[in-house]
């Protein structure tokens, strides 16, 4: 995410949804943040797995509450989801979807959900195969996410293909194109992946 001259600067927020620090989506997400803080905007990042996330029970106290009757991490995160101005979800590619940990974030934020509005939206993916189309349906779920989500404007994905074991996204296009300012240019997003 670059920053223009007249621009402001922004608050983002970074939800990785990688269950191993310093894993392949974990890294994308870290190139990100350096980008974005390079271009002056503000920045939090995330690890799911780090927090204390229970699952949905689907007790419904929130409909009456307006807030969640689970006491954990959540509503911390919840708050972050609700005050930035730019998202990014991020996940290793599991069967197809996104992971358990990033799922119970979203599902938890049910509680408030039409709290979150006009975000620009930007979607990591890593996954062991190397054809962008095996990450076509976890697309699907993030952008499931996006169309609750009110006034919301994807704004760009990154795929990060053919990496299984740790880091070994770093030898990839991918992570070597990332460009200094957190921006992609058109040439940078056809040879990496990205698109908007």
């Amino acid at each position: 995410i670059g920053k223009g001259a007249n621009e402001m600067t922004k608050k983002i927020l970074i939800l990785s949804g990688s269950p191993r620090k310093q894993g392949n989506s974990d890294l994308l997400c870290d190139e990100f943040m350096r980008g974005a803080l390079e271009a002056g905007h503000e920045v939090e990042k995330i690890r799911v797995q780090e927090k204390k996330v229970a699952y949905c029970t689907a007790c419904y106290a929130c409909r009456d509450a307006g807030n969640c009757a689970i006491k954990d991490d959540m509503a911390d995160i919840m708050q972050k989801m609700i005050d930035c101005d730019v998202m990014v979800l991020a996940s290793p590619v599991y069967f197809y979807s996104i992971d358990a940990q990033l799922k119970a974030v979203i599902d938890r934020s049910v509680c408030r959900w039409t709290e979150v509005k006009n975000k620009e939206m930007y979607y990591i993916m890593t996954a062991a195969d190397g054809e962008k189309e095996s990450m076509d349906t976890t697309l699907v779920c993030f952008r499931g996410y996006a169309d609750c989500v009110e006034g919301a404007i994807e704004k760009g994905i990154i795929y990060g293909t053919g990496v299984y074991h740790a880091g070994e996204i770093k030898k990839t296009k991918c992570m070597q194109k990332l460009l200094k300012e957190g921006e992609f240019t058109e040439k940078e997003k056809k040879r990496t992946g990205i698109k908007e």
